[in-house]
């Protein structure tokens, strides 16, 4: 019983799909009062960026009094059945942006340079149709020795610099999402096969592709020859993983098409409580395990309508750097969620670690009802009441 709850609670996660970033977002936590728009350094375009009273937060671009989104946004090889991993990947290049592009100095813009078409092509397959596709050609095999589909999507950020009213791009991100599984059907309307992909077979194919990306991206108006480039690769998990995917290189050039050495980037996800027996056992979690545990047992005392808690912690190098926490349970009033979050807020202090960013959702069949957050060398959660009844 308890084992289908837990199931139970991980498809509600799911259903949430991106409404909340996994482990932050450029936007600081109260970004409706600490995010403004500084007009007075509009430019003649109408171009401005928003200020925030929060360090570890980006300033960003708007234009025309509203926020510039990414051009190619949404754009991926198939539909990625696996939130968990569009989120680790979302959130993981904005991570592995700050630690290149300081939140101080570099205001963040949403890609502008790879159009939506352009990107179509580039994930698609190359062919003598669409010769750019950086997917490999379909050598008419359907079983093990067919060419899978190596990259899943691209994502760009663009990181501007500011002298006045006037923005200049001062590098780039790219965010290459490789698959470790590749879904396919033998016919149309078909049944739906997997293939995996191998480590070695993943990791040069990733060098390729980055080298390739980074030439075509010097043919890109806008974009000079000195322009520094980052290239991150990020593995996806499989549709059917409890877990998102993990950024592991990343490369840069600074000058022409030219790449510096692919430095390993070595980063886990474990999903709380963890199952034995599973790949999620990991050595490095087994004591906020044991934590998670003991605050499970905490809240679940306290109130008789908890149906279920799980969670996912990130590691960077071994050291905890987020963990997301989603308790599912009944309310049948308002005075039950707030009394309950600040419960949970008082509690949490006590039993998870003051050392990482950590978001606890408080969640219903109706969606979140309440969102408490806690900051790095933290230890107080600020308690967010979502629901209204």
């Amino acid at each position: 019983m308890r084992a289908l709850k837990w199931i139970g609670s991980i498809l509600a996660i799911i259903v949430l799909g991106g409404a909340l970033v996994f482990f932050g977002n450029f936007f600081s936590k109260n970004s409706s009062s600490n995010t403004t728009t500084e007009s007075s350094k509009k430019s003649s375009k109408g171009v401005a960026v928003t200020s925030t009273s929060d360090s570890s937060a980006y300033k960003t671009v708007v234009k025309n009094g509203s926020y510039l989104v990414s051009k190619a946004r949404g754009i991926t090889v198939t539909n990625n059945a696996n939130n968990f991993s569009t989120q680790s990947f979302e959130s993981g290049l904005l991570n592995f942006s700050k630690s290149q592009f300081s939140t101080s100095k570099y205001v963040f813009q949403e890609g502008q340079y790879l159009t939506s078409s352009v990107a179509t092509n580039w994930l698609g397959r190359k062919s003598s149709t669409n010769p750019d596709g950086l997917n490999p050609e379909d050598n008419g095999k359907t079983d093990s020795g067919r060419n899978p589909m190596y990259l899943q999507s691209i994502e760009e950020q663009d990181f501007m610099t500011q002298s006045g009213s006037d923005l200049k791009l001062s590098g780039v991100v790219l965010g290459l999402a490789m698959n470790t599984q590749d879904s396919y059907q033998k016919e149309e309307y078909g049944a739906t096969y997997t293939q995996d992909i191998s480590d070695a077979d993943r990791i040069a194919q990733g060098k390729t592709i980055a080298a390739e990306v980074v030439a075509r991206y010097r043919k890109i108006s806008g974009i000079s020859a000195d322009t520094p480039i980052y290239v991150a690769l990020f593995a996806q998990s499989p549709d059917d993983s409890l877990v998102g995917g993990n950024f592991y290189q990343w490369t840069r050039s600074t000058n022409g098409t030219s790449l510096d050495s692919f430095t390993n980037l070595s980063q886990t996800t474990v999903v709380l409580p963890m199952q034995e027996g599973t790949s999620n056992n990991k050595s490095v979690a087994e004591q906020l395990n044991t934590s998670f545990n003991n605050f499970q047992t905490k809240v679940e005392n306290f109130f008789p309508n908890v149906a279920s808690m799980t969670g996912q912690a990130r590691y960077d190098d071994s050291t905890l750097s987020g963990l997301n926490i989603t308790i599912t349970t009944q309310f049948y009033s308002e005075t039950e969620i707030q009394s309950f979050a600040d419960y949970v807020a008082t509690q949490a202090p006590s039993y998870l670690p003051n050392s990482a960013n950590i978001q606890i959702r408080i969640q219903t069949t109706d969606g979140v009802q309440a969102l408490l957050v806690k900051k790095t060398n933290s230890s107080k959660y600020e308690v967010n009441i979502l629901g209204s009844y």
